[in-house]
């Protein structure tokens, strides 16, 4: 199945062009994630407080997708 990945602040840099992760029936966000990492491995370094959301819900790593939904890549936000 067919995900639609995007990209915000540091990791929409290292996504680059890349806007789709074909990942197995039934995969979770955590698969679609290390399938990316294997493909890119400069995102690991947002591996430790990269979020996810899921069609616009924030969601858990462990959560199933589906095909056609849309994957967001939140790192980490700092400001003031």
């Amino acid at each position: 199945m067919t995900v639609r990945v995007v990209g915000f602040a540091r990791a929409r840099e290292l996504l680059g062009d890349r806007g789709q992760v074909s990942v197995a029936d039934g995969a979770s966000i955590a698969d679609a994630w290390a399938q990316l990492v294997t493909a890119i491995p400069e995102l690991s370094e947002l591996s430790a407080s990269v979020r996810f959301a899921v069609d616009g819900a924030l969601t858990r790593p462990e959560y199933g997708l589906c095909d056609g939904q849309e994957l967001a890549i939140l790192p980490p936000v700092g400001g003031g």
